[in-house]
């Protein structure tokens, strides 16, 4: 395919990028994902997907997987999976001066200062019934004359427990007022930041990138599959998974539930060449606008990854290898913690400011990942002989080390200025 032509190496459609703000925007912190799966995805996947094709729903969670076969566990199962859970912060106690005192969860506390948060209250009179309070901030010393010498030259940071929301409350009883909206402990907030197109092109920025992308992908490559016929011989299981901030609880479910034998996970990343103080840990020089990245090492499938980037290379996907060690970090975990015997791997998008109200992407390389996926899932369909064939492929065929070649030096490079 001509570069000029290639979906990810062309701006990202405005309908595109909307129904990508809106995955972004649903509000689906951890234990509350309905907004996102069922509110967003689920009429999405009902879209476009063919007569035939399932959606799993579950109990003990609001995750989904749209199944490509419903039933015909014979066939090699590849499951792509996203997790639809937001870091969550958590009204902690109210104090008697109006303050909503919270925890900061899996965000730096210092970069929430300031910043426009929803609060989410269970109505204590009707149980499951949720009210949504806008309008209120996030602060911790409420201004640079109040905070000690050492947070004001920057010496010492905020801590976690400084927190609280400011609804701005004033007058009498200011705990009671409060109290009386239905506030309680355990209340939810999240940050009210949806994505905006960045001053750089195709750049965005908000928050929850992590991992309303992921979901986006997921979502986009399924329809790309559908749209291409869906797949002949593999069933194919896009799943939105739950719990991935606090522990990839949700994933390991869905992979202990429905048994796939190859998984695809797909996660935010890190631009490491744009983050400041690392030159000296060495990172891998993976950056924003360079394409998706391919994780290698922890549990990755050397297998799995040699389809995934043999894809990238026929169909000249830009792809970028992301160095990992004894864990992918990723619902690529999802099988292993699952004790289900499968192939996986990860795949990622590299953005800056992770956990932060600015996260910020590039739509290319969220592109890249649409289509390096949906790539995947059409080479390993032809693979496959519809009986599940491709189990043995994976079972026979593990690299063996001891079969390497021998390399030796091919000598000076004489073209590039080497001296004989």
């Amino acid at each position: 395919m001509a570069e000029e032509t290639a979906p990810w190496n062309a701006p990202m459609p405005e309908d595109q990028f909307a129904r990508m703000r809106d995955i972004l925007a649903a509000p689906s912190p951890i234990g509350l994902e309905g907004a996102m799966t069922y509110g967003v995805l689920k009429p999405y996947f009902e879209s476009f997907a063919p007569r035939g094709w399932h959606l799993h729903q579950f109990k003990g969670h609001a995750g989904v997987v749209l199944d490509s076969h419903p039933g015909e566990d014979a066939r090699f199962k590849v499951m792509v999976i996203g997790h639809a859970d937001k870091i969550r912060m958590q009204v902690r106690s109210i104090g008697q001066d109006g303050k909503i005192w919270i925890n900061s969860d899996s965000f730096l506390p210092m970069t929430l200062i300031g910043h426009e948060v929803t609060l989410f209250s269970e109505n204590p009179d009707s149980p499951g019934q949720y009210r949504r309070i806008d309008g209120g901030t996030v602060e911790a010393v409420g201004a640079i004359h109040f905070a000690e010498q050492a947070l004001r030259n920057g010496d010492k940071g905020v801590k976690k427990d400084q927190l609280y929301v400011e609804l701005q409350i004033h007058g009498e009883n200011k705990k009671k007022q409060i109290e009386n909206l239905g506030i309680r402990a355990g209340d939810t907030i999240i940050l009210n930041r949806p994505i905006r197109r960045g001053f750089s092109p195709d750049t965005f920025y908000g928050a929850y990138l992590d991992n309303g992308l992921g979901c986006f992908v997921t979502a986009e490559a399924a329809r790309l599959t559908a749209e291409a016929g869906g797949p002949k011989n593999v069933r194919t299981l896009f799943a939105i998974a739950t719990y991935e901030e606090i522990g990839r609880m949700g994933s390991r479910v869905l992979a202990g539930e429905l048994k796939p034998d190859a998984i695809l996970a797909v996660d935010v990343n890190h631009d490491f060449a744009a983050a400041p103080n690392v030159g000296e840990r060495k990172f891998n020089p993976q950056e924003m606008g360079k394409g998706f990245t391919l994780s290698v090492g922890a549990i990755a499938s050397e297998q799995l990854n040699q389809v995934v980037e043999r894809t990238a290379k026929d169909r000249d996907i830009p792809m970028q290898r992301d160095v990992v060690g004894a864990d992918t970090g990723t619902d690529g975990m999802a099988g292993v913690l699952a004790s289900v015997d499968c192939a996986a791997t990860s795949i990622g998008m590299p953005i800056r400011n992770m956990h932060t109200v600015s996260e910020s992407g590039h739509t290319r390389d969220v592109l890249a990942a649409c289509h390096g996926v949906a790539g995947t899932i059409q080479a390993l369909d032809e693979q496959d002989d519809g009986r599940g064939g491709l189990r043995g492929t994976f079972r026979d065929n593990h690299p063996r080390l001891d079969q390497a070649a021998p390399l030796t030096h091919p000598g000076p490079d004489t073209e590039s200025g080497g001296s004989g």
